[in-house]
């Protein structure tokens, strides 16, 4: 049996990948620790509560006492730190918070599954602490190129900037500690269970409504999508299989314009749920400050190392998710 102690797994990704990886494991046991913040949402995880091999604890990362207890009372294996405040345009507002969370945090629970797992000098064999991050520490690119892992950090958001101070906290502790560690940093997510601030989920959701879409600037910044299932078969593969110490970036080339992206949602509702729904919905904003242009990565490493590659094809994922949320409605108004 495998213990996994999943952090901010009532969020997005964290959700999906809970339910991904106990659909594929029979011999594992989740502990579930989520602060239950505004996007965190118990009903992501409805069809698998009542699991005997789950178990949901509200607790704060940067609550050494709720995670000392944990250790206590659980043999855990895998430390997956999903846990993160992530919206750019809040931590434009409140930047504190992100501070306090993505990197504080991520230091208390990194000295206490150190302490847990250290055996003099070494390890406890089996273990692994994963740290999920982003391709917004890389900062920026303009027409051309991609990120790789060597690629140097470069975050423009004070959300950006805390993602990738933790990313070099829990990197620090493979070389310092040789703790057991990898860092995987992945495009944009879409899919299922999205808080609808969030692009394409706030794009459904509007859109559905009959709102305004919001579009910041002129809709030219670009960004990689990849589908959400397919980043939580990636983080599975590096929790069992990377080498401790790697940093994965997990893309699907899926680069797409925003104001791209707004007009084939609304293509694929106009078509297939309401012919009102137009582009005469789609509203430009004043630009974000500090705004990226281009995030892109190069994800052939955990391609040539873990025989990884993304299965879901940009226009089919997006039909799933719009889908989803057509059969969800009331999931996001009950926020």
């Amino acid at each position: 049996m495998k213990t996994y102690l999943i952090t901010g797994g009532a969020g997005f990704i964290g959700s999906n990948f809970i339910k991904y990886i106990l659909k594929k494991y029979e011999d594992i046991i989740i502990i579930n620790l989520d602060k239950m913040t505004y996007a965190a949402n118990l009903n992501n995880l409805r069809e698998i509560e009542k699991s005997s091999n789950y178990a949901f604890i509200k607790g704060d990362i940067c609550n050494k006492r709720v995670i000392k207890d944990i250790f206590k009372n659980y043999d855990v294996d895998y430390v997956v730190n999903f846990a993160a405040e992530t919206h750019v345009d809040r931590s434009i507002k409140n930047p504190g918070i992100f501070t306090k969370t993505n990197i504080l945090g991520t230091q208390t629970l990194l000295d206490i599954t150190r302490e847990a797992w250290k055996i003099n000098e070494g390890y406890k064999g089996g273990k692994k602490y994963l740290q999920i991050s982003t391709d917004e520490v890389y900062g920026s690119l303009g027409n051309e190129g991609f990120f790789t892992e060597k690629s140097p950090i470069n975050p423009h958001s004070p959300y950006s900037a805390s993602k990738a101070s933790a990313d070099l906290i829990v990197k620090s502790y493979y070389d310092t500690y040789r703790m057991p560690i990898n860092i995987t940093r992945s495009s944009n997510n879409y899919g299922p269970n999205q808080f609808p601030e969030k692009l394409i989920p706030l794009i459904i959701k509007n859109a559905i409504e009959k709102k305004a879409i919001p579009i910041y600037g002129n809709g030219l910044n670009i960004r990689d999508w990849i589908y959400v299932e397919d980043n939580c078969e990636a983080i599975d593969l590096v929790i069992r299989n990377a080498k401790a110490g790697e940093i994965y970036n997990i893309g699907a080339n899926n680069e797409r314009k925003n104001i791209s992206i707004a007009k084939e949602i609304i293509k694929i509702l106009n078509k297939n749920y309401d012919n009102t729904i137009t582009e005469e919905l789609i509203k430009y904003v004043e630009d974000r400050k500090g705004h990226d242009f281009r995030y892109a990565i190069d994800a052939e490493k955990i391609k040539t190392d873990l025989d990884w590659k993304p299965k879901t094809e940009f226009t089919k994922g997006l039909e799933k998710t719009i889908k989803w949320y057509l059969n969800n409605k009331e999931w996001y108004f009950n926020y």
